[in-house]
């Protein structure tokens, strides 16, 4: 038969109590713990919220903002095929740089034929000029000669005119004393013949005034050729005036074949090859200026109440996630971006649903070595408690 160990009850009801207070002990230690990690999580939850509400309440959070630029559409003012392309995509440029050329041979054609219809006209215009100088030259010197001649016809009339009156009353006089034979036949014919020496002397005075008078009328008929002649000058220099502005066309023309950059900037894109053939208007590359740059926003309705020019802006582009910029609000909308839609909403039914409207926002931004390009897709947060 075998041994066998006698069992104290008291040992086992001791052991049993140990256990149940080790149990205790830990369901209280372990209670403890997770009443620590909950105070620990509800302490940094709440230092976490207050944080997140402090920020709401300082701070506007924008997702969806893009860099904008001034994007330039280069085009051209006459039509033609492209001989050359000088630039390509992401070449740097500056105000002058030749980006394309057209062909110029018909418009360099035309601008030269435009050039020799000036210098004839001009030449026919000089030669003009000439003809008049001599015929004033020439005619001048007689004018001054018969305008002379003339004031003496006239002067000699003049002092002719009395004594012609004097003799004829002398004569008439002598007639009648000879009739009652107060004077002699002798002082008769002598009076008759005074006034017939005047009267020859007379004749001969007017008909020098008329042939004086005569010549000073084709002296000044010949200085009417000067009048013809500065009417064909003025013909002349309005068809140059209109060659002149028809040249200066043709050259702007010329011009206008060459295509260049009118900024400081960079080639985002060409859209026509050498050999086709372009159109006025029509979008031949585009570019901008990479230093002129700024931030569009849409700021919440409810948000634009505490927003305003110059607030601080606090900057993350999703391309460089490990770089902060800084930039300051600029300009904030006059009108919702609802009201530049294309398509209106209009709401004749009468069912409506409120949505937030959104403004635009514009932030001024520093280019910092060329990272930032428009249309990146960047973050903001507008610090309003200044």
């Amino acid at each position: 038969m075998p041994d066998t160990t006698d069992i104290d009850p008291r040992s086992d009801a001791a052991a049993s109590t140990n256990e149940k207070f080790a149990e205790e002990a830990a369901r209280l230690k372990s209670r403890k713990r997770r009443l620590a990690i909950a105070l620990v999580i509800g302490v940094v939850g709440s230092i976490f919220g207050g944080v997140e509400i402090h920020d709401r309440v300082t701070n506007i959070h924008e997702v969806d903002a893009r860099i904008g630029g001034d994007l330039i559409t280069v085009s051209s003012r006459v039509a033609g095929w492209v001989t050359s392309i000088s630039v390509t995509e992401g070449d740097d440029i500056k105000p002058g740089t030749v980006l394309m050329t057209i062909d110029s041979r018909e418009s360099a054609l035309k601008a030269r034929e435009l050039e020799a219809q000036i210098a004839s006209l001009r030449a026919e215009k000089e030669r003009t000029l000439a003809e008049k100088r001599l015929v004033d030259k020439e005619t001048a010197s007689k004018l001054k000669s018969e305008q002379a001649r003339l004031v003496g016809a006239q002067v000699t009339v003049s002092s002719l005119e009395p004594q012609l009156e004097l003799a004829k009353r002398e004569h008439e006089r002598s007639k009648s004393l000879f009739k009652t034979r107060v004077v002699s036949r002798r002082q008769l014919d002598q009076a008759e013949t005074e006034l017939k020496k005047i009267e020859r002397e007379h004749r001969i005075a007017v008909a020098d005034l008329h042939s004086a008078e005569a010549k000073l009328s084709e002296v000044e008929a010949e200085r009417e050729r000067l009048r013809v002649l500065d009417s064909a000058v003025a013909v002349y220099i309005h068809r140059e005036q209109e060659l002149q502005a028809k040249l200066d066309e043709q050259r702007l023309d010329h011009s206008d074949r060459t295509i260049r950059s009118a900024i400081n900037g960079v080639v985002d894109k060409t859209f026509v090859e050498v050999g086709e053939y372009v159109t006025p208007g029509q979008r031949l590359a585009l570019i901008h200026d990479p230093d002129v740059i700024w931030i569009d926003a849409n700021i919440k309705e409810t948000d634009i109440r505490k927003t305003k020019v110059g607030d601080v802006v606090q900057v993350s582009v999703d391309a460089y996630p490990d770089r902060e910029f800084t930039g300051k609000v600029q300009v904030i909308g006059n009108a919702t971006t609802a009201e530049f839609a294309l398509l209106p909403s209009p709401n004749p039914s009468g069912n409506f649903t409120k949505i937030t409207q959104r403004l635009p926002v514009r932030i001024a931004i520093d280019q910092q070595d060329r990272l930032l390009r428009p249309g990146m897709m960047v973050e903001i947060k507008i610090d309003v408690d200044q």
